[in-house]
């Protein structure tokens, strides 16, 4: 495994994060395809002894569970000292429910402050390394929000504080908000970045450059679609609503993306995710792609793609066919 520091920060992390999302009871909340504590177990067990020491769930996952099952695994596989967890909020945590009580869900103070101490005790942990708000909260001034968060720093239960899906001008005035009060800022953005969705280096990606802040892009597989030919559908595939919705309005465009990367996986003779992988590690500002695996061998896929550099060729192949898409994921 190959370390690096989280953007300008002096955390060292592993050069890929595992998602917990794919973690979590299957009839809890809206993902059928999640995995339970027995069944997560072998590709935790797996991803720690590879050294992966960096691990990124959210309150929200299968209804907290994906937490319960990452913090329960990682204290029976590897010390706290030695590993790196991340978690989010902004989603209530019982938002598969179908209905959302009043405060539970937002960036206000008191949603925040509710929801690390939750995620704390699901995870059975003191304190998290990387707590991340996951949405923009439009009902919640920032002010409120940016020194909420900076006092979960103050208190011990997170060491660092990070941002996920938003418009650049969001994080820029969040950013600067903090600065102006002497706050905690942000040292990391959880965006959303691969073959097949790359509006991010319009703006976003630029900026955390220039403000040393360290990217780990979510999804870089495209929810899969990256990592096998145009059209194959897997159980996630088809019962993945969200995932759908990303992609529907370009099918077509993207079909001849990912038969780039099917020719120059062929090429190269390597499946298919360790080229997608390659070309999201290679990006300027990139510190950790979030990984999601099913499998025990899909992290070695992964991490086989740490080694492989692709040529400019290549890159200029891979990229060639991309057409603007809608600006999405930041719901």
């Amino acid at each position: 495994m190959k370390y690096v520091k989280l953007g300008s920060t002096g955390l060292d992390i592993s050069r890929l994060c595992l998602g917990g999302m794919t973690f979590g009871e299957p009839d809890a909340g809206t993902h059928p395809w999640t995995l339970g504590e027995a069944a997560s177990r072998p590709i935790i067990k797996h991803a720690v002894e590879q050294g992966i020491n960096f691990f990124d769930t959210a309150n929200s996952y299968s209804a907290g569970t994906s937490e319960i099952i990452l913090g329960k695994l990682l204290k029976e596989f590897t010390r706290r000292d030695e590993t790196v967890i991340a978690t989010k909020v902004f989603f209530p945590a019982n938002m598969w429910e179908g209905s959302t009580r009043p405060n539970e869900q937002g960036l206000s103070r008191k949603a925040i402050m509710a929801n690390i101490d939750a995620s704390l005790t699901r995870l059975g942990v003191d304190y998290v390394d990387l707590y991340q708000i996951h949405r923009w909260d439009y009902g919640t001034p920032i002010e409120e929000t940016m020194e909420a968060m900076h006092d979960v720093v103050k208190a011990g239960k997170a060491r660092y504080i990070g941002a996920s899906s938003m418009y650049a001008w969001q994080f820029a005035k969040a950013q600067q908000v903090a600065a102006a009060h002497g706050w905690s800022r942000f040292v990391s953005m959880q965006n959303y970045l691969n073959l097949v969705y790359r509006e991010e280096e319009r703006e976003m990606i630029p900026l955390c450059i220039d403000q040393g802040v360290g990217l780990m892009p979510w999804s870089p597989l495209a929810r899969g679609r990256l990592t096998r030919p145009h059209g194959q559908q897997t159980e996630r595939t088809r019962t993945d609503i969200s995932g759908q919705s990303f992609y529907k309005g370009t099918e077509a465009e993207d079909g001849r993306v990912i038969g780039v990367v099917e020719q120059i996986a062929a090429e190269r003779g390597v499946p298919m995710a360790q080229v997608a992988l390659a070309w999201v590690l290679g990006k300027a500002g990139v510190s950790t792609p979030i990984v999601g695996a099913s499998r025990a061998e899909q992290l070695d896929d992964a991490i086989a793609a740490l080694d492989l550099t692709l040529t400019a060729e290549e890159n200029t192949r891979l990229e060639a066919l991309y057409v603007p898409h809608a600006v999405t994921g930041f719901s």
